[in-house]
């Protein structure tokens, strides 16, 4: 009878990583020829090539076998023909063609271009072998090496605790390799040691120079350290030794690269033995028989640990066993019965199997590893970890510089650019955000962390000082090290101008000492598609990477390809990239985002509530209790009243939740009352809400058109983009036109002509709500060049027209939390 056939179950593949695909003929190499025959022959298996594996179709074919060579030459590149008059053009006779091949052997240390690096990094060849198939008759391969990385100190992550290193030092990873094609290696390297002689600073400075440029020629390595990219752990090492271990190991641990790993010894705890009991009196009776020695064995025994004992310990506990016995006997002068002690002589034989020895010699962890494993260790956080104080005591040391005035330190507290050294009321959010990315990090994987919330609820402070701690924590050694980049939407000219920030980082380029990285936003797109898809084939520094997205709604686009390549690529194998995105809209990804967009995004949200009341006025007097820190007890006044601010906190908790207005209101209540030396009471915060809410200025921007309205909102976004007050005509009327798609919904969504604008311009100008430049040399200057200028106060202008427009506005204004 035959089987039904059965429907496989479709496993879902949502939110797991994904892998780039790799075609096989994509390691056929005419130009690698093997030296000898293969040593080692087998079958093929689906684990001897992941590399071609990571295409789930793939499979093995009949027929498929594996062969593993010892080395394989391949054809130096000839130097370029010289056309000098003197010079003949000779034909390349077979003689002269054995010195242009060069030879690659098993154990070779070697320079490979991964194509992402600007500079060469460093391997060493564990093991080579080629892919045999029968195709249509004929027979192909395809040819593999397999790479063991050393890391050089520009591949090292930027935050990590700082280690001294000297010129051209490498550090052998622990178990990172990689399976590349032979014509990745470029030419062979040196790796010794012996450290190398000092040179002097003309030289050092002139290679620098010449890595910087990207002519890296150097051949000539030092390396005494073994390096765990993923934790930056340190360890002892002796490369000479461990290369001629490696090399004398059995065929199945070379072929598959294992005699390459490098065995780390753990730091041991000694056991702390428990503290001996108070030992009882005992009165013997003249009728009770004496215990025999057999009874001890039914005697209650202190239980051992199961702990590493220290050697040393036992064997002094060895040599003082008797003298223990004989005290305890006649303690206090009166006869015991002696517990049963344990045996443990040296010479007695263990009735265990017997370990064989270690043929390697254990890599020990440096002093330096030592201290990071042990606040590794001894690191235990409450349940709810509080945000620690602003480590550049930056907030502290303006206060200092303000006179000792009580109102004038309560202004500068209560400003909505101040940052202080706490952040009150934000305890839950700080942990999971940390808790989240700490876990990625100590993983190695990668995520994204969607972050949403309303304006003014305390975003991206707590998003930086989560930062800051990850920081100190890494540099400290009590996490994983990475690299970290700030992307903010309103500080970059265009969307796509986030690839270059991102490249910029990835790739080790040092903007400060190399300028800015001179390439467009296509060829920055590519490099890393390149780099995130290849995984460890990138190279040794594919390191963990945290990005912050600061103002997401800014990035995103018609196409929405820049947030959704910002979040495929942490869930590409291998790409170690965490993604903090932070939004102003908590249904964003609902609203606006694609399905293959959200798809990408992934189960971690946090959402940030507006503030309540009750915070609201925490937040107020923790700022008014840093300004009366250091003060004289003469100078200490309250500036305003608790009533006052539970007033303010009422009315913004009712409206919107921010904080930095109630901030503001706070603050202009004590500048009111500052001339007068009084403290502001509830009468000055009403005060304070009514002219706000009906200042000429409030009353003027509400009665503007739409058109101008979005001219004004275009105006600020160029600002704060620039972050220059001039702004060019082209610029503003080029952000005039992508605001009218998203501001103007509800209302006009057509867009107007260069004439129409230029009607809203002379508008604006004639009310002098804007300011252009005028004069003679302004009269030369094609009109889309002239410089424009707001002539209102900034932040009331994002106020009002927040409030007019509502969330969507205050979202494209930037007024973000």
């Amino acid at each position: 009878m035959a089987e039904t056939p059965v429907t496989p179950s479709r496993r879902s593949k949502r939110y797991q990583q994904f892998v780039t695909p790799v075609h096989p003929n994509t390691w056929a190499d005419k130009f690698t020829l093997w030296t000898s025959e293969a040593f080692y022959t087998k079958e093929s298996t689906w684990e001897d090539y992941q590399v071609l594996a990571e295409d789930k179709n793939w499979k093995p074919q009949p027929g498929m076998q594996t062969a593993f060579y010892h080395s394989f030459t391949r054809s130096k590149p000839l130097p370029p023909p010289s056309f000098r008059a003197d010079s003949r053009r000779k034909p390349r006779s077979s003689t002269s063609e054995p010195s242009n091949q060069e030879v690659f052997n098993v154990g070779d240390t070697v320079c490979v271009m991964t194509g992402a690096a600007r500079y060469r990094s460093v391997g060493v060849i564990t093991s080579m072998w080629e892919l045999r198939t029968e195709q249509l008759g004929r027979e192909s391969s395809n040819n593999f090496i397999r790479i063991r990385w050393f890391q050089r100190p520009a591949e090292l992550p930027r935050v990590r605790p700082r280690r001294e290193h000297t010129e051209n030092e490498v550090y052998f990873t622990l178990d990172t390799e990689a399976i590349l094609p032979p014509s990745s290696v470029v030419c062979h390297c040196t790796v010794t040691d012996q450290p190398p002689k000092r040179e002097e600073k003309s030289s050092s400075s002139k290679r620098s120079r010449a890595v910087a440029s990207g002519q890296d020629d150097i051949t000539d390595f030092y390396c005494h350290l073994a390096l765990d990219p993923r934790k930056g752990l340190y360890y002892e090492f002796n490369w000479k030794h461990h290369k001629s271990h490696a090399l004398s190991e059995s065929v199945d641990a070379q072929i598959s690269g294992r005699s390459w790993n490098v065995a780390v010894e753990s730091p041991t705890r000694k056991r702390t033995l428990p503290p001996k009991r108070t030992k009882l009196k005992k009165v013997a009776e003249e009728d009770e028989p004496s215990r025999r020695e057999t009874d001890t064995d039914y005697e209650y025994q202190e239980p051992v640990e199961d702990e590493e004992v220290d050697i040393p310990s036992i064997i002094a506990d060895d040599q003082n066993s008797e003298t223990d016995l004989h005290t305890e006997m006649f303690e206090d002068g009166v006869p015991k019965t002696p517990s049963r002690k344990r045996k443990r002589t040296l010479s007695t034989p263990s009735k265990s199997t017997p370990r064989k020895p270690r043929a390697v010699k254990l890599a020990a962890p440096t002093p330096h590893s030592k201290a990071a494993i042990r606040k590794r260790n001894n690191r235990k956080g409450p349940a709810v970890r509080v945000p620690p104080p602003d480590l550049t005591q930056e907030h502290y040391r303006q206060l200092q510089k303000l006179p000792e005035d009580a109102w004038l330190r309560a202004m500068h507290v209560l400003h909505v650019a101040a940052r202080p050294d706490v952040l009150p009321c934000r305890e839950e959010e700080y942990d999971r955000v940390l808790r989240t990315i700490e876990e990625l990090l100590e993983e190695g994987s990668g995520g994204c962390v969607y972050i949403s919330g309303v304006p003014g609820t305390g975003k991206t402070a707590t998003v930086h000082a989560v930062v800051r701690e990850l920081k100190r924590m890494a540099e400290n050694g009590e996490t994983n090290p990475f690299t970290y980049v700030e992307i903010n939407g309103l500080k970059i000219p265009e969307p796509p101008a986030a690839y270059n920030l991102l490249w910029e980082t990835v790739s080790g380029h040092d903007v400060a000492a190399d300028g800015y990285l001179k390439a467009s936003s296509k060829e920055a797109l590519k490099q890393l598609g390149k780099h995130f898809s290849a995984g460890v084939r990138a190279g040794p520094g594919g390191h963990a990477c945290v990005v912050l997205m600061d103002e997401l709604d800014q990035l995103v686009t018609a196409k929405q390809d820049v947030v959704y390549n910002f979040f495929n690529w942490p869930t590409l194998v291998g790409s170690k990239l965490v993604v903090l995105a932070v939004a102003n809209t908590m249904d964003l990804p609902e609203r606006v985002m694609s399905g293959r967009v959200r798809s990408r995004l992934g189960m971690t949200r946090i959402n940030f509530q507006p503030y309540t009341t009750p915070q609201l006025e925490k937040i107020v007097h923790a700022r008014l209790l840093a300004a009366k820190e250091d003060l004289p007890s003469q100078h200490q006044r309250d500036v305003i009243t608790a009533d006052g601010v539970k007033f303010a906190s009422m009315k913004v908790s009712s409206i919107s939740g921010d904080a930095r207005r109630v901030l503001d209101i706070c603050r202009r209540a004590v500048e009111l009352v500052h001339p007068k030396g009084k403290t502001a009471g509830m009468e000055d915060v009403k005060e304070v809400i009514r002219v706000m809410h009906n200042s000429p200025t409030a009353a003027f921007l509400r009665e503007l058109s739409l058109h101008e309205k979005i001219m004004l909102a275009a105006l600020v976004k160029c600002m704060k983009r620039e972050g220059v007050e001039e702004i060019q005509l082209g610029e503003i009327q080029q952000q005039h036109l992508i605001y009218v798609d998203t501001l103007g919904e509800g209302e006009s969504t057509r867009r107007p002509t260069l004439g129409e604008l230029t009607f809203v311009l002379d508008s604006l100008l004639a009310s002098r709500a804007m300011l252009m430049e005028d004069g003679f040399t302004a009269a030369k200057k094609p009109v889309d060049e002239r410089r424009v200028v707001l002539n209102l106060e900034q932040a009331e202008v994002e106020r009002v027209l927040g409030d007019v427009g509502g969330p969507l506005w205050r979202n494209a204004l930037g007024v973000g939390g």
